[in-house]
């Protein structure tokens, strides 16, 4: 949304989110196109590793770009890997030669496989780390000494409502997402030196590709190893999850200058769900 001038709040700015093809990517890249920025990004679009939900595709990642074009703004996208630091960087600076700058960075990319923990593997494990904490590492060292030139900026990591609490029959995945909490601390602390504020945002359930294929079957499954946990991340309000937009808002929000003395925060789009 324009501020009460009707100015774009990102007009002049250039974000940088990983995991853009669609889902929450998607509609943070779009979100902070129609605040005005440019849009540089990344996404394997291809298959993700064991997950039961449905992998991006090529196709996922060009529809994205159509729709930020479609707010008028110019898009950057890139099929990529955000275990692959050497590709980062040299998106980053593709991004800066041919738009001048850094302004945002959205840490979005990861994935989340439901498995008991006597199910669970070295092989999903090792995953959860090299996406969800090296991916998102990856991104920021990535990004960051051009937000340092440019002069400051805002840095965001998609954590969880398992970051904060923890996902029942997933001890992968709320040991990543609990990661990224402290690294949002300890990139804030120091990078606040420069002027670049770094927060992270924790959705509950989402309504985003995520839920597709045999996602939601394979969760009743692993809730049937012990029922007194399944309701664990009940939100309070009526509705059970999320909208994508509603999660791109808390993002948009943190990255705008109405959150310039926000750092190191960790603000939940949870609906109450990390106190159930």
């Amino acid at each position: 949304m324009a501020d009460v001038e009707g100015n774009a709040k990102l007009e002049g700015k250039v974000a940088f989110i990983t995991g853009v093809a669609r889902g929450q990517g998607r509609a943070h890249a779009v979100r902070l196109a129609r605040e005005g920025a440019d849009i540089v990004g990344v996404d394997l679009a291809g298959p993700l590793p064991g997950v039961p939900y449905e992998s991006p595709t090529p196709e996922d990642l060009r529809e994205t770009a159509a729709l930020v074009e479609a707010e008028g703004k110019r898009a950057l996208l890139r099929q990529g890997d955000v275990r692959d630091l050497d590709g980062l960087k040299a998106l980053a600076s593709e991004a800066v030669s041919q738009f001048g700058g850094l302004d945002v960075v959205v840490a979005n990319a990861g994935i989340c496989i439901p498995a008991t923990w006597d199910e669970s593997t070295p092989e999903i494990f090792r995953d959860h780390i090299d996406i969800n904490v090296t991916g998102v590492w990856n991104t920021v060292m990535a990004t960051a000494p051009h937000l340092v030139t440019r002069g400051g900026g805002s840095i965001v990591l998609i954590s969880s409502y398992a970051g904060k609490k923890m996902q029942p029959f997933m001890v992968h995945y709320t040991t990543s997402k609990h990661a990224i909490t402290g690294m949002t601390r300890a990139f804030a602390a120091e990078l606040g030196a420069h002027d670049i504020r770094v927060n992270s945002v924790h959705p509950g359930a989402v309504d985003s590709p995520m839920g597709s294929g045999d996602m939601r079957t394979r969760i009743e499954q692993t809730n049937g190893a012990n029922p007194r946990l399944a309701p664990m991340g009940t939100p309070f309000l009526n509705e059970y999850s999320a909208s994508t937009d509603q999660i791109a808002d808390a993002v948009a929000f943190l990255v705008s200058d109405q959150a310039s003395f926000i750092t190191a925060e960790h603000l939940s789009v949870d609906g109450g769900a990390q106190y159930f």
